[in-house]
């Protein structure tokens, strides 16, 4: 398939190369959006000068180290295809110096081969090229009938030893393709799975780009968590990730409202979350939403507090940006807020109030997903139904206090100082209106003010 960005490079008289991911989805029937480049018989300063004449070439820097270019074309056509750029580089090799992602050193050399260039790569799926001038797959390692049999392997049993957060791509590849792992690959996660506590915070979570969308966060986008999650268990990959699992696998809760053991239970959650097309804070929250519960347990603590700790503790650690942790701090925090009582119009209100629309129909969201995980009356499954469509009613009342009908301003007008008195007048006005909808009248209001100032 000769793409419009295809057919642009391949215009340039380079003998280029597209690879990885992209010719992996392609032979998948998968649309892609990113395409990547290698060009053989150059080096770095070779490959600069040939695509120079032709548009903007910055040098790519891994760790303080040049692997390649990316090439923003001049073409006016091409320009808006490629918003960031395609990412070009000379044929490659790579050593590990040390047990981190970043101890390695890389040597970009023209005379490198394709098919060794393709013996760095990851998993055989991924080390496929197609030649642009010809169509030609270059395969070394059949990773077309690894696709074939949908089967993740890797190109080097050194493969995640080399790169320790390959294992998390690779269950990645689990939940968002339907890969599954022969038993040497499983293996091979469980002999190298140490290797990532070395892995840097933000490649685990928080996303290079500060985007929330490191391989953990990928891996609950896609379609098949839960299956990818319990390998990450069994192989110990994610205690190494979040050493925070290790008090809850296996963990019995005792309870018939929650059968399975609490490890059991949250990648259900996530896994409905996905089935769900639930948002990341929702699909965060899903998977860390009970880390709390064997602390609360062993002593008198609010589970859902604790745990609204312990993620923001593992979210700091995984250096997700400071919005995405603080939603789904929230998200924890609130999550087990009980159905019982009448739902109505006030209680609607009041869980506005307590969390703002946004983050109100994230809770309830989360709070389907969780449900469906448990053994539960079905009265309860009744009364969330109702408060979804009590929340959607009442999403245009007043419940906080930018909705009253006065303001501080007028209060200080009335004979209010400011100080804390002021702060609390307006909350107790906004209890009124929240009770009381037809109270949110300005001249009722401050006449209400008025008799407690008096």
């Amino acid at each position: 398939m000769l793409t419009a960005v295809r057919r642009y490079i391949r215009s340039l008289r380079l003998d280029a190369y597209v690879v990885g991911g992209a010719v992996r989805d392609e032979l998948l029937g998968i649309e892609h959006h990113d395409e990547d480049f290698l060009v053989p018989g150059v080096d770095q300063a070779g490959l600069k000068a040939a695509l120079e004449p032709h548009g903007r070439v910055e040098d790519m820097e891994v760790h303080g180290q040049l692997v390649g270019v990316r090439f923003y074309p001049r073409d006016r056509e091409i320009r808006p295809l490629v918003p960031a750029g395609i990412e070009m580089t000379p044929p490659r090799a790579e050593r590990s110096v040390g047990p981190g992602h970043r101890d390695f050193e890389i040597v970009a050399d023209g005379s490198v081969s394709i098919e060794a260039d393709m013996g760095r790569r990851d998993f055989t799926v991924n080390a496929i090229a197609r030649r642009l001038e010809t169509g030609e797959l270059v395969d070394p390692f059949d990773g077309v009938a690894d696709l074939e049999r949908r089967e993740l392997r890797t190109v080097s049993p050194a493969s995640f030893r080399e790169d320790p957060l390959r294992i998390l791509r690779g269950l990645r590849l689990v939940s968002q393709l339907g890969f599954t792992l022969p038993a040497e690959t499983v293996e091979q996660m469980r002999a190298d799975a140490h290797g990532l506590r070395h892995v840097s915070g933000e490649r685990i979570g928080g996303g290079v780009a500060a985007d929330g969308l490191g391989e953990l966060s990928k891996l609950l986008l896609g379609i098949r968590p839960l299956d990818a999650l319990r390998i990450a268990r069994d192989t110990g990959a994610l205690v190494e990730v979040v050493p925070e699992f290790g008090a809850v696998i296996g963990y019995d809760l005792g309870s018939p409202r929650q059968p399975v053991p609490l490890d059991e239970h949250l990648f259900g959650v996530a896994q409905a979350a996905a089935d769900g097309a639930a948002p990341l804070p929702v699909r965060l929250a899903a998977l860390f939403h009970d880390l709390g519960k064997p602390e609360a347990d062993a002593g008198d603590g609010d589970h859902a507090q604790l745990g609204a700790q312990i993620t923001g503790r593992v979210m700091r650690r995984l250096r997700y940006p400071n919005t995405l942790r603080q939603e789904v701090v929230r998200l924890v925090a609130g999550h087990a807020f009980w159905l019982d009582g009448p739902i109505d119009g006030l209680f609607a209100r009041r869980f506005l109030a307590s969390n703002g629309l946004h983050l109100a129909r994230e809770l309830l969201l989360h709070k389907r997903f969780d449900l469906a995980m448990k053994q539960v009356e079905p009265w309860e499954l009744e009364h969330l139904v109702l408060l979804e469509g009590a929340v959607d009613e009442q999403r245009e009342a007043a419940y906080a206090l930018a909705d009253l009908a006065v303001d501080g301003r007028d209060l200080l007008a009335i004979g209010f100082r400011e100080g804390p008195a002021l702060g609390a007048e307006l909350a107790r006005l906004l209890d009124v209106v929240i009770d009381d909808p037809s109270a949110n009248d300005r001249d009722r209001l401050l006449e209400l003010a008025r008799e407690a100032l008096a």
